[in-house]
């Protein structure tokens, strides 16, 4: 026995209603999670009588994390106040065209290993420019997300409060 043309209608409606909700909802939930990972995506900036602050918000692990750019290419950094220089993953440092200069050896949380020293033509984040900024590049430093340490923070005022954190680059 066939089914009649209007119930196989209402059930092919159906399943595209249904693929269409867990489409929405897959894309609704994909964003919030890119969000909470990454929650300055898009770096605002506000310029006064002779600076530029740059205001962020923490991600849901409590770090600071923010898209920018090292020599005019965007990469991933996470704020570390703990890291004495810039440190940019070996693979992603080839990538950027990075020289690798004299060795150093560095204490990290995983213990001592070795880098190089560097230096960045061009550091940015939001209207934040930084320029001939101390680096290293460290090939045992996982992932894609520079670690934007103290040879650049240093050159900026920072405050931190809850979940956001100031930044304010000095123009005089």
């Amino acid at each position: 026995m066939s089914q009649a043309p209007g119930k196989r209608a209402g059930r092919v409606l159906m399943i595209v209603a249904w693929a269409a909700a867990l489409f929405l909802a897959t894309r609704f939930f994909g964003q919030w999670e890119e969000r909470e990972r990454n929650p300055n995506t898009q770096v605002q900036s506000e310029h006064g009588e002779g600076f530029i602050e740059v205001r962020l918000l923490s991600n849901g692990q409590g770090h600071f994390v923010a898209d920018g750019a090292i020599n005019g290419q965007v990469v991933h950094f996470m704020l570390d106040t703990g890291a004495t220089d810039v440190a940019i993953p070996e693979s992603l440092a080839r990538g950027l065209d990075l020289q690798r200069g004299s060795p150093v050896t560095l204490s990290t949380a995983n213990g001592r290993t070795e880098g190089y020293r560097t230096r960045l033509d061009s550091l940015q984040l939001g209207d934040i420019r930084l320029h001939n900024v101390r680096a290293l590049v460290v090939p045992g430093l996982d992932g894609q997300t520079v670690l934007l340490g103290m040879s650049a923070l240093k050159q900026l005022e920072f405050t931190q409060r809850g979940g956001t954190m100031l930044l304010r680059q000095n123009l005089k």
